[in-house]
């Protein structure tokens, strides 16, 4: 899974990325990976595969990652080259889903880009340079496309197209709000064009401390952003920029400890898997072994053969069975033969749904 954070200067996009891609990094089993100066690889915590580690004495523990991109220098006119942004709009075509960080904190000493705090404004003020990057692709295909059209009329449904999404973009609205006719084509070129503003979208209200107990509950800048975000079908989390670069420095138990403290049961980067999990409709399902226990993302509703081409094409393709335990009957019974005995390892075919938390060994052919 790949996430580009996005926000205004001084909001703690740039806090809260350094934070999550320290507090995410599992040192001795998935290191914390820079790409490049703005990408950031995090392992994406699960006791499950843990606790299966320790049941089989694992060699190596492989969770589940999530790779966040950080989009710097987003201002008011980036799509057209102001500030940093517009050599960065570029790096989050291909993500799965956008972080937007919204400051819903008071603070004199941090100067707003704006001059004050309204998170409606720096909502729009972030949508309008995606949409404006979303045109300027539009624009250049419909100039390639419109005069193809001319002469193959096979591409008059895409002409249609930008043409209609155009106009929906130029009115100020997002491309996820644009209708799709019910046709498989058109839904195909649609996705094709990658657009920012059609992006699954989180909003991560950025909260002072004290606001952090009631989860931004008595915060009105808070209240609005879930407004806006229940509007346009988003996710929200809340919080502490600040709170995060001190859990940052944290070791496991410190963490907890500190956590606990301030009454606090999750961390910024575990609400912001659950509800990036939930936006994007993901689960996990896990192999176990000596050699290796490990999570995989899928998408809900992913059968047998297409899971198992998580881990290899040749799984998928010479897939016979797979054989599912519910990890937790699998810790209670201490092994995968005391399961079987129970009667509670499945034997599975093609058609099978895979849940989250399975633990699966599949049988394949090639």
């Amino acid at each position: 899974m790949k996430l580009g954070i996005v926000g205004l200067p001084n909001v703690g996009k740039s806090t809260l990325f350094n934070s999550l891609t320290k507090a995410g990094a599992l040192a001795a089993n998935y290191p914390f990976a820079t790409i490049d100066p703005n990408v950031g690889i995090v392992s994406v915590p699960d006791e499950r595969i843990v606790k299966l580690g320790e049941l089989y004495h694992t060699k190596k523990i492989t969770p589940a990652t999530i790779e966040f991109v950080d989009i710097a220098g987003l201002v008011k006119g980036a799509s057209k080259g102001e500030g940093l942004g517009n050599q960065f709009l570029a790096n989050i075509r291909e993500v799965d889903a956008i972080v937007h960080v919204v400051r819903c904190f008071e603070d004199s000493n941090i100067v707003h880009v704006d001059g004050s705090i309204d998170p409606a404004r720096d909502i729009e003020t972030i949508n309008l340079e995606l949409i404006f990057s979303d045109l300027e692709i539009l624009e250049r295909r419909y100039a390639k496309v419109a005069k193809q059209a001319k002469m193959d009329k096979s591409l008059a449904k895409e002409v249609t197209l930008i043409e209609e999404l155009k106009a929906h973009l130029e009115a100020g609205q997002m491309a996820k709000t644009f209708e799709l006719p019910d046709d498989e084509d058109v839904k195909a070129i649609f996705a094709s064009y990658n657009l920012l503003t059609a992006k699954p979208t989180i909003y991560a209200a950025n909260v002072a401390e004290d606001d952090l107990m009631d989860d931004g509950e008595s915060n009105a800048h808070v209240a609005n952003v879930r407004a806006l975000a229940k509007a346009e079908g988003s996710e929200v989390f809340v919080i502490c920029a600040q709170i995060e670069q001190e859990i940052a420095e944290l070791d496991d138990d410190e963490k907890a400890e500190f956590l606990a403290d301030l009454g606090l049961s999750q961390s910024g980067l575990d609400k912001l898997i659950a509800a990036s999990y939930k936006l994007l409709g993901l689960m996990s399902f896990l192999t176990a072994g000596e050699d290796e226990c490990r999570a995989w993302t899928i998408k809900i509703g992913t059968k047998a053969p297409q899971a198992a081409g998580k881990i290899h094409t040749d799984f998928e393709r010479g897939f016979i069975k797979a054989e599912v335990v519910n990890y937790k009957d699998l810790l209670e019974l201490g092994s995968l033969a005391a399961a079987r005995e129970k009667g509670l390892v499945g034997i599975e075919g093609k058609d099978y749904v895979v849940k989250d938390g399975d633990v699966i060994l599949f049988r394949f052919n090639v």
